[in-house]
């Protein structure tokens, strides 16, 4: 599996301690930014990541910024992307088994390190469950088709 990664300045020490995980589960990955605190725009580099997903460079995505809110609003104005704010194990299971969710946004100011493992773990490893599921993700497709042509 290969992830993309990416967050602002309010999110940068969190994403440092994702990288750390996803090395040590043996997990490829690239850093989309941003590389230190310095302040940097958001929507920016969550747009780099979500296309990077939607373009299937990349299986997965994951997008850090203080609250995760504004990464998962740009995240879904991307065609293709499904992006989930997580906050705990349990919705980061649902995003993925119920909506195939294909980025995952976490808030730094929200998620500490014991709890950023659980999440992680829990979404990388969930799959889609398919079935009424799948009928739901085919009319979220429509809706992007039609608005988006």
């Amino acid at each position: 599996m290969h992830v993309a990664v990416g967050s602002d300045h309010a999110g940068f020490r969190l994403k440092q301690k994702v990288m750390e995980i996803l090395t040590e589960l043996g997990y490829r990955f690239e850093d989309f930014g941003c590389y230190d605190t310095s302040s940097v725009d958001y929507p920016d580099i969550g747009r780099a990541v979500a296309e990077a997903v939607s373009q299937g460079k990349f299986n997965l995505g994951i997008l850090i910024c203080s609250t995760g809110i504004g990464m998962s609003i740009v995240a879904n104005k991307i065609p293709g992307i499904r992006a989930a704010l997580c906050h705990d194990p349990f919705s980061a299971r649902r995003a993925r088994e119920h909506n195939n969710a294909n980025v995952l946004c976490l808030g730094e100011s929200i998620i500490g390190p014991g709890l950023l493992r659980e999440i992680l773990l829990t979404f990388l490893n969930a799959d889609f469950e398919g079935g009424r599921h799948a009928r739901r993700l085919e009319k979220i497709r429509f809706i992007e088709e039609e608005l988006w042509k």
